[in-house]
């Protein structure tokens, strides 16, 4: 019944050569069960090692022979005796043994349709087809493992589970879409594994698995089996409805999470997502912002980047935990009725030997000529956004952040660098195209896509573009010829706003535009008012740092500033520490200094946000009209002699308004006459230099309950007017509230 007899090895040289080279291409069609030539059923296992192999069925053991005292053994059967799914027992010169189930029984799992969706650049779900998937096959639970690498010669799954041996678990390939795929049963979640890659000219090197669900934290750099898709607990979601709108209140809290802060007691180690959960969240809440926006989580080997050079896309960063402890960390964001934001990075990734950098043996994922795939600013890799497999990565990548953890919205970062093809670049370093300009028609078409994809599928995300140039239509509709983004980080008010508020207040007067300019494109786009962690490294020093005068005067300074953004169109964001006005920049390896807190200027200034925020999320007239003309009126632009701004915030009930009134240099101006729209009574709501916030204490009105009634007298243009006392360097807000 049973052929034991070993057959001459000559026959199978040129396999066992390519097997032991850890070299061999299309294993199924060799290792597994077959018919050999003499129309007989023969079972072949390659074992590096193995003293003995066997054949366990019930009740017996059947022997394998070993071929020319290699790693291959065959076993050659008369007929079908056993059932499968088979499995083989391999015993080792030291006494050990396991036995396991041949992954070359199993037939593929793979999707058709999807394959060629992904060949195709549509494949929204990519992450559900490519990478290590839990899944049963026969009746056995397993992992599935699938990568493109379409050039490669062989790709082999190397693991904890097999010894990290690049000649024991070779995978099939899918010739049409150039996906490889293996199957192995019973394998435990939590293994550490990546590919074995052969390229087409017999190198071999290992790669981490691009759709990988987790990622070792740095040094490591191996994949981890995950037990399924991440995804949030759908039971505990708590979806806030019109918290993205374009008219609604958002004001976002940007946060890199390794320097938020650390526990100094244990050695300056990172806080835990779910440490993070309590602590965070509820400072967060305290302020009174609407949004958290998270900094690149996605695993990054150089903390010096702060998660702009990820090599693991669908990874959260171990650096702070469990994906399990990550989703955690969303719910109770969810819960607390606060959005999610996340830095998202399409535009590059560093060149790491386990990244996607020359991933098959070849240039796959970039572009093969360094003019358009080679990014000399960061000394990292432009994505070739022409090929269709490199879309279905990113725009699948873009779904799954928002589709598996709910997140409110993507932060697209460094937009300008993939607009145009010539971004930092001399000429001749640049390669036009194909009309001979310099837009870059591919990653235009794959920003498109992915906006408009992710908001067919969910209309309540906001996807934010920061875009440093003037490109026309990012937060435009594709239909419209836009970008398709919804909202745009508006760098140019900041730029001109903060070299303004560096100046010293008696030359302000002669830069009095830096501070209107912005109103003259104010509704070319969905705007955020970005005061983010880019202004505050490399020696730019701090926001109060950059402010002029003494001490008290820079926290004044300070303070009116926050009060001018808050009242100007554009939804707002802050990076963290902006609450405590330190004085040195930020640094990444470490916590902020939370023992400002303890100085009352310092708290001034967390309390002067509190307040904003309060006050922004309680006025629809901050907010509600931020994209048109119709929400701002200027009382006075042109005061440029006595530095001072004042306008009009309107609601969607046009009766429903703030007096907003800016002055940047410390002199007082008493009985200080300014025009109003309605008769009644207006209420001062804030005034930046109120003693509570370490203010000098100068109030706007004599009144006990900052009250003041409007006179029937001509100003700025306006029937009615007010008389009031305006502070040095500060910022009101005046209500109206009764005619």
């Amino acid at each position: 019944m049973i052929d034991s007899l070993a057959r001459k090895g000559t026959i199978y040289d040129a396999q066992i050569n390519a097997l032991q080279q850890g070299k061999f291409g299309d294993p199924f069609s060799f290792l597994g069960l077959h018919c050999n030539s003499e129309q007989k059923l023969e079972i072949r296992v390659f074992i590096q090692g193995a003293y003995s192999v066997q054949l366990v069925t019930s009740p017996e053991v059947i022997e394998f022979s070993n071929i020319n005292d290699s790693g291959l053994f065959i076993l050659t059967l008369n007929k079908m005796i056993f059932s499968t799914p088979y499995r083989i027992k391999a015993t080792f010169s030291d006494g050990s043994d396991y036995t396991y189930y041949d992954p070359y029984q199993f037939k593929s799992s793979l999707n058709q349709d999807d394959m060629y969706l992904f060949n195709e650049g549509t494949l929204e779900h990519a992450y559900r087809l490519l990478g290590a998937h839990c899944v049963e096959q026969q009746g056995l639970s397993g992992v599935r493992f699938a990568v493109w690498a379409p050039n490669a010669q062989s790709v082999s799954v190397i693991g904890e589970f097999n010894h990290w041996n690049a000649s024991q678990s070779f995978m099939r390939k899918h010739p049409a879409s150039g996906i490889w795929e293996l199957f192995l049963p019973e394998l435990e979640t939590e293994q550490c594994y990546k590919y074995a890659i052969t390229d087409c000219h017999g190198n071999q090197f290992e790669k981490s698995d691009p759709f990988a669900f987790k990622t070792q934290q740095s040094p490591g750099t191996a994949s981890v089996i995950q037990s399924g898709i991440p995804q949030i607990s759908l039971d505990n979601r708590q979806v806030k409805k019109n918290l993205n709108r374009v008219d609604a209140a958002i004001s976002i809290y940007e946060v890199h999470l390794g320097s938020w802060k650390r526990r100094e007691d244990e050695g300056s180690r990172y806080l835990t997502y779910r440490e993070l959960a309590d602590d965070l969240v509820g400072h967060v809440k305290e302020l009174g912002f609407t949004h958290i926006q998270l900094m690149p989580i996605s695993e990054y080997p150089f903390d010096g980047s702060w998660g702009y050079q990820p090599v693991g896309l669908f990874s959260p960063s171990s650096r702070f935990g469990s994906v399990g402890d990550f989703a955690y960390f969303i719910e109770s964001c969810k819960k607390s009725g606060l959005g999610v934001l996340l830095d998202w990075v399409p535009g590059h990734f560093p060149s790491d030997p386990h990244g996607l950098h020359c991933f098959d043996g070849t240039h796959l994922f970039e572009h093969a000529d360094k003019r358009q795939g080679f990014h000399p600013d960061w000394n990292t890799y432009i994505y070739n956004y022409s090929r269709p497999e490199v879309q279905s990565y990113l725009l699948s990548n873009a779904v799954y952040w928002l589709e598996q953890y709910q997140l409110d919205g993507l932060r697209v970062d460094a937009v300008a660098s993939m607009l145009y093809l010539d971004y930092s670049r001399e000429e001749n370093e640049w390669v036009p195209n194909h009309l001979g300009g310099r837009e870059n028609f591919d990653a235009i078409h794959l920003l498109q896509k992915v906006n408009t994809r992710t908001y067919a599928r969910q209309n309540d995300i906001m996807m934010v573009a920061e875009e440093s140039t003037a490109w026309p239509g990012v937060t435009n509709t594709v239909e419209n010829n836009g970008l398709g983004f919804g909202y745009k980080w508006n760098m140019g008010w900041m730029n001109d706003t903060l070299n303004y508020m560096k100046r010293d207040p008696i030359h302000r007067q002669y830069h009095h535009h830096e501070m209107t300019f912005s109103m003259a494109y104010a509704y070319s786009e969905n705007y955020i008012l970005p005061l983010s962690h880019d202004e505050v490294v490399h020696g730019k020093g701090s926001l109060l740092s950059k402010m002029p005068g003494d001490d008290w005067q820079q926290f004044a300074n300070l303070r009116a500033y926050y009060g001018f953004m808050y009242a100007h169109p554009g939804k707002k964001l802050l990076f963290m520490g902006a609450e405590l006005a330190p004085r040195n920049e930020w640094d990444h390896n470490s916590g902020l200094d939370w023992q400002l807190l303890n100085s009352e200027s310092h708290h001034g200034i967390f309390k002067t946000i509190q307040k904003l925020n309060q006050i922004y999320k309680t006025s629809p007239a901050l907010y509600e009209l931020d994209q048109t003309p119709d929400g701002f009126r200027w009382i006075d632009s042109d005061n440029n002699q006595q530095s001072i701004f004042s306008f009009i915030r309107f609601s969607k009930t046009r009766n429903e308004h703030l007096v907003v009134i800016c002055h940047f240099t410390g002199q007082v101006h008493h009985q200080f006459r300014m025009g109003v729209p309605e008769k009644g009574v207006y209420q001062v709501v804030l005034n930046t230099d109120d003693k509570s916030l370490w203010g000098s204490g100068v109030s706007a009105v004599a009144h006990s309950q900052q009250l003041i009634e409007t006179q029937n007298e001509a100003s700025h243009g306006f029937d009615q007017s007010i008389q009031i006392t305006i502070p040095p360097l500060s910022t009101l807000y005046l209500k109206f509230v009764t005619g």
